[in-house]
C-alpha cells in the first residue's frame, strides 16, 4: 500500500520564525529517517546521516528515536527536553525538535494543522461533525504543499523564485497541450486499482516522498514486498546499503538465510562485510569482459508456501525507494508436487539459465515438513512456474555463439517477438527507449536494436515492419527543478561524450509524467515499449540502460553477441496467462487453473494499455484490458530548440530548487561513516 503524506518537518530560524530559504521535510506515514544530507542544508558532520528516526501515525502522532552519537531537543509547549542516542519520545503537531541543542530547529507541522488524518486521507475532529470534503480537501493540500517544495529553495531571491516557477509552469503548459492533444488525464494513476488476482499483469510504480497521495496510488514501498515467514532471500542488485537497508525492512533482518548478489567495488565490499550480519553471503558474480557490472534488480523469496519473484529497477539505497520514478513486478509461484513434478515451461528455463550464470556458493537450508534442501540454481526447479504473466529477458555477459545468441539481450527479445501475433494497428508503430544511463552508441547498433525491437507478426502474418524510436530523456531544467534539484542526475550518469552526439538529436523526447505525478521525481525506471496511441502491443520493464554492454552487440558477421553485463527484465505481452491467486504470504486456495503461455496467440488475445487509455472495458468481451502504469506520457514530446538534454559532467551555474549548483557531492550511503 501507498504510504500517507502525514506532514513537514518546518525548519526555523533564531527567532521560531519559519525558515523559508531552506525545504520543509515531507514526513510520511512510517518510519522517516532524517540526518546529514537529507537536505542541502544538514551537511553538519555532528549529525549522523541516520541522526534520527520519525515513525508517523495515521493520527499525526510521530514516535521520534535517536539514531545517531549525538543528543537532540525535543520541545513541547513549554517543556524542554533532551534526548540521548537510543532515547524515544512521542511529539505532536506544533512541537520543535533542535536536531543539535540550539541548532537546526524544525517544527513538525501535519498537514491539517490540529486536526487528526486517519488512515483513509479524511480527518477525525474531536468535535463537530461537519466532515463533508474533507478527504479531498487533505489531498489538495497536500498537492499544494508538494508544489511549494519548488519555492523553497536555498536563498530567498525572488527573481530566482519567479525563474524555477516560471520553467516549471512553462513545462506543465507544454504538457497539458500534449495531453488535451492525446487525450491525457492528468492524476490518471488515482484511478489505478488492480484486484489482488490481476496484479501479476500488471507492474507497480514505487512511492515517492513528498507527492500527493493521488499520485502514491496502488504503489509500493519495499516493506510491501518483503513480508511474510520468508526462508531463504536472495537478493540481487548492483548497490546496496546495509545501513539503509535493515532498518528500512526489518523483516529481512529476521530472515534465517539471506545470499546478497552484488555489483559493489571492493571499498563498499570491505564496509559490507564488516557490517553484514551473520547469517549474511555475500556474493559479486564474475565479470569475464572488461567494463562489464552485474546490474540486475531482483530478489528471490522463498517461504513455506512457494517462492516470490520480484524483478524491479531500484538499488538497495535509500534515494532510490524514496526520491525517484521506479518499477516493480512480482508474483508468487506454489511448490510442485515433489511425488510428480510438472514439466519447465519458458518462464522457469529462462529464470534457471539466467542463475546458473550467477555461479553463486551452493548452501543447505532445512525448510520445515520438507527437508533439507541445497540452494543452487537447480533448486529453484522445485516451483511450479507454469501461470507466469511474463517472460523474462536477461542478459549475462560473454561471447554468445550458437543458439546461445538466441537466449540473451536483445536477440531474446527479438525470439520472443518473432513467435507473437500482433494487432495490424501495430504495424509500423513507434517505439519508446526510457532509461536512467547512455552508453556510447553509434547509428549501425541503433539500427541493429530497433530492428530486434521491431519483430513481430501482425495479424495477417506479415512483419510488423520496422519502428521510429524516441529516446525519453530529462533535460537539464527537469533535473535542476526536480525533487531532489541537481543531485538527482547523480542517478543520470551520462557523459556529455556520450549524450551530445549529433546522430542523438533526432531521438531526443520529454520526460513528462504528469499523469502520475511524477514529472519532478527523475526516472531511475527503465522501460522500452512498442506502441499506437495509449495501447501498447508489449512492454518490458527491466535494468538494462541503452548500452551496447546491457543489451549485446552483434560481431563476426552476425555470428556472435557480445553482452559485458548483468540485466534482468520482465516482458508484458497480450496474451491471456490463468491467474491461480497464489500467495506466498495468505492462506488463501488457489485454483487449480494452469493455463502457461498459449500456442494460439489468436484466441486469448488481451490489450495493453497506459492509464490515459479512454476505451471501454466492455467493449470486446473477447480480449480483457490490462492497465499498465507507464510513468511517462505516450506519446512522447520531442525536445524543442530549448531543450538540452542532461549530461552529468558538465557545469551547471544556474541554481536548482535548493540554491546549488553542479557539480556537488552527493551522499548515496547511509551511515558510512569515515
Amino acid at each position: 500500500m501507498p504510504r500517507l503524506l502525514i506532514g513537514y518537518l518546518v525548519p526555523l530560524n533564531d527567532k521560531l520564525e519559519e525558515d523559508t530559504s531552506i525545504p520543509n521535510i515531507p514526513l510520511n506515514q512510517g518510519p522517516n529517517y532524517i540526518g546529514r544530507h537529507t537536505t542541502a542544508s544538514l551537511s553538519d558532520k555532528r549529525l549522523s546521516r541516520k541522526h534520527l528516526t520519525l515513525t508517523a501515525s495515521p493520527d499525526a502522532s510521530a514516535v521520534l528515536a535517536v539514531e545517531g552519537t549525538n543528543p537532540i531537543v525535543v520541545k513541547s509547549e513549554n517543556t524542554r527536553k533532551k534526548l540521548f542516542p537510543k532515547d524515544n519520545a512521542t511529539i505532536h503537531h506544533g512541537d520543535v525538535i533542535e536536531l543539535i541543542p540550539g541548532h537546526y530547529l524544525f517544527k513538525y507541522k501535519t498537514l491539517s494543522g490540529n486536526e487528526n488524518v486517519d488512515a483513509h486521507g479524511v480527518h477525525n475532529h474531536k468535535r463537530g461533525s461537519n466532515d463533508r470534503g474533507k478527504g479531498a480537501e487533505v489531498e489538495e493540500l497536500s498537492r499544494k504543499r508538494s508544489r511549494q517544495l519548488v519555492l523553497q529553495e536555498k536563498g530567498s531571491n525572488t527573481s530566482f523564485k519567479a525563474e524555477v516557477e516560471g520553467s516549471s509552469l512553462r513545462a506543465e503548459n507544454r504538457g497539458n497541450l500534449q495531453s488535451e492533444r492525446d487525450g491525457g488525464q492528468v492524476e490518471a494513476i488515482q484511478h489505478f486499482r488492480v484486484p489482488n488476482d490481476k496484479i501479476t499483469q500488471t507492474f507497480r510504480l514505487l512511492n515517492v516522498q513528498g507527492l500527493p497521495q493521488w499520485a502514491n496510488t496502488s504503489c509500493v514501498s519495499i516493506g510491501d514486498v518483503i513480508q511474510g515467514d520468508i526462508v531463504v532471500a536472495i537478493l540481487s542488485n548492483y548497490m546496496v546499503d546495509i545501513d539503509w537497508l535493515i532498518p528500512a525492512c526489518p523483516k529481512i533482518a529476521k530472515v534465517p538465510h539471506v545470499l546478497v548478489i552484488h555489483g559493489e567495488g571492493d571499498g563498499t565490499l570491505d564496509y559490507m562485510k564488516r557490517k553484514k550480519p551473520a547469517n549474511w553471503i555475500l556474493h559479486k558474480p564474475p565479470l569475464p569482459i572488461s567494463f562489464g557490472t552485474h546490474h540486475s534488480k531482483a530478489m528471490l523469496l522463498v517461504y513455506p508456501r512457494g517462492v516470490r519473484i520480484i524483478v524491479h529497477t531500484a538499488n538497495l539505497i535509500f534515494v532510490d525507494w524514496n526520491n525517484k520514478s521506479q518499477g516493480l513486478w512480482m508474483q508468487d509461484f506454489p511448490w510442485k508436487d515433489q511425488n510428480n513434478p510438472s514439466k519447465g515451461c519458458g518462464f522457469e528455463n529462462d529464470l534457471i539459465d539466467y542463475l546458473s550464470a550467477l555461479k553463486w556458493p551452493e548452501f543447505s537450508v532445512n525448510f520445515p515438513n520438507l527437508g533439507s534442501f541445497k540452494i543452487n540454481p537447480s533448486f529453484f526447479k522445485k516451483f511450479d512456474y507454469s501461470n507466469a504473466a511474463v517472460r523474462l529477458i536477461a542478459s549475462v555477459p560473454g561471447y554468445h555463439t550458437s543458439t546461445n545468441m538466441k537466449k540473451w539481450g536483445h536477440m531474446k527479445l527479438r525470439t520472443i517477438l518473432q513467435e507473437c501475433t500482433f494487432d495490424k494497428e501495430f504495424q509500423k508503430s513507434p517505439l519508446a527507449y526510457q532509461f536512467s544511463s547512455l552508453g556510447s552508441l553509434d547509428e549501425k547498433w541503433m539500427a541493429e536494436l530497433a530492428s530486434s525491437m521491431s519483430s513481430g507478426l501482425s495479424d495477417d502474418r506479415t512483419p510488423l515492419g520496422p519502428g521510429e524510436p524516441l529516446i525519453i530523456w530529462p533535460t537539464v531544467e527537469d533535473v535542476r527543478c526536480s525533487l531532489e534539484g541537481y543531485a538527482a542526475g547523480n542517478a543520470v550518469p551520462s557523459p556529455q561524450k556520450n549524450v551530445e552526439k549529433d546522430f542523438l538529436r533526432k531521438y531526443w523526447a520529454r520526460w513528462m509524467a504528469r499523469h502520475t505525478g511524477r514529472c519532478r521525481a527523475m526516472p531511475h525506471i527503465k522501460t522500452y515499449t512498442r506502441y499506437n496511441g495509449q495501447k501498447l502491443a508489449w512492454f518490458l520493464l527491466t535494468s538494462a540502460n541503452l548500452s551496447k554492454a546491457a543489451w549485446g552487440a552483434l560481431q563476426k558477421n552476425n555470428s556472435q553477441l557480445m553482452i559485458r553485463s548483468y540485466e534482468l527484465g520482465v516482458l508484458f505481452l497480450p496474451f491471456k496467462t490463468c491467474s491461480s491467486g497464489f500467495s506466498c504470504t495468505s492462506n488463501g486456495v488457489p485454483s487449480e487453473d494452469k493455463c502457461g503461455w498459449p500456442e494460439s496467440s489468436e484466441a486469448s488475445r488481451t490489450t495493453l494499455v497506459t492509464l490515459n487509455w479512454h476505451g471501454n472495458r466492455n467493449s470486446d468481451s473477447s480480449s480483457e484490458v490490462i492497465k499498465l502504469p507507464v510513468p511517462y506520457e505516450l506519446p512522447p514530446q520531442p525536445y524543442t530548440t530549448e531543450d538540452v538534454p542532461w549530461s552529468w559532467d558538465r557545469r551547471y551555474n544556474k541554481k536548482d530548487v535548493y540554491g546549488q549548483v553542479w557539480p556537488r557531492h552527493v551522499q548515496l550511503y547511509a551511515t558510512q561513516e569515515s
